[in-house]
């Protein structure tokens, strides 16, 4: 049964791949943990399971961030705190999120491309320079920064753990929830 006075809510973090989303994700996951239960979706791991084979066709990411935002959405209405740990990098995306799931707050997590290649341990950036990919969010594709995120994340001046307490900072304010 869905509980209509659930207090959970979405978190997405976006931004380009590499500008520190997962790292934010895993700071703040045992804070909201405090208050309940709670459920990182990270796109890498939910689209091993969805696209096995991903080709980042745009089908095929319409297809993957509308399913993310719905299983996004079934947790929340379920009573369950979700981190979006995905790119996104169509605003459209995270509006279908936010018009499904009432509770939701997006953060932008910024960081400047040639910075983020050098973080990239994946090597995203470095098989789209080789042309082995032509859809890199911020090389080949368009990364749609936020119009009106809730919390903007500089991660050339904050850590993980203080881009963390200014999320948890917003969610207070916004939700009423406290935490230690």
């Amino acid at each position: 049964m869905i509980d209509a006075t659930s207090k959970a809510f979405a978190i997405w973090l976006t931004g380009l791949p590499a500008s520190g989303k997962s790292t934010i994700a895993a700071a703040l996951k045992p804070k909201l943990e405090e208050i309940g239960s709670v459920e990182v979706l990270e796109s890498d791991v939910v689209r091993r399971i969805l696209t096995p084979h991903p080709t980042y066709s745009v089908a095929e990411r319409d297809l993957f961030y509308r399913s993310l935002a719905f299983l996004g959405a079934r947790l929340v209405a379920h009573g369950v705190t979700v981190l979006l740990d995905a790119t996104a990098n169509r605003r459209a995306y995270r509006d279908f999120a936010r018009s499904l799931i009432p509770r939701f707050i997006e953060v932008a997590v910024e960081c400047p491309l040639a910075l983020a290649m050098q973080r990239d341990y994946k090597g995203t950036y470095q098989r789209g320079q080789q042309g082995e990919s032509s859809t890199v969010p911020g090389l080949h594709d368009p990364y749609e920064t936020p119009v009106h995120p809730e919390v903007v994340i500089d991660t050339t001046k904050l850590s993980a753990n203080d881009a963390a307490r200014k999320v948890l900072e917003v969610v207070k304010e916004k939700f009423n929830q406290q935490y230690s």
